[in-house]
């Protein structure tokens, strides 16, 4: 899984999905540790002033009046981080993601999800058609089924993009 990365400060942004209290309970093997290495990535970034965007789930069961539905406690956005909400599995389809990308001139995504084959999925295949470069870091997404993570880290996302662990991220910023 260890590839070489050198992170463009100024063409990336790390795009952070679904890191919501249920979602997290319900679709994570690792919770705690998906928690603690998201949070590691993004206090990097943000040190490397690499912009940060949050992508909320809202619909169906997750409505604004369910408690659980908040950002976990582990992740919050830093002051005037951009929270943007979808209604469907993918961050892109139903929301501004794009344009807001293209307005703040990034061209490489860091991707950090749950799950790794909900919203990273999504993400990953709808960056690649609309001509993102992606960075998937693989200890910071996460997915009930840790066979379905293995594969899409190890073999589908290689395919198409990079996957480093955050430990890595960090080293290339």
């Amino acid at each position: 899984m260890t590839q070489s990365l050198k992170i463009d400060r100024d063409k990336t942004a790390v795009v952070i999905m679904d890191f919501q209290q249920r979602i997290i309970a319900n679709n994570a093997s690792d919770p705690e540790n998906v928690v603690k290495q998201a949070s590691a990535a993004l206090q990097g970034a943000r040190n490397a002033g690499i912009p940060v965007i949050y992508v909320v789930h809202r619909g169906g069961a997750l409505t604004d009046y369910a408690p659980d539905v908040e950002l976990h406690e582990g992740v919050p956005p830093a002051e005037g981080e951009m929270v943007i909400t979808k209604t469907r599995p993918g961050p892109f389809s139903t929301t501004n993601l794009d344009v807001a990308l293209r307005e703040l001139g990034r061209d490489t995504i860091v991707i950090m999800g749950v799950s790794t084959s909900g919203c990273v999925l999504s993400c990953t295949r709808w960056a690649v058609d609309v001509n993102y470069k992606f960075v998937v870091v693989s200890d910071a997404c996460s997915d009930g089924d840790t066979e379905v993570h293995r594969v899409l880290t190890e073999k589908v996302y290689p395919r198409f993009g990079t996957v480093v662990n955050a430990q890595e991220f960090l080293n290339a910023i």
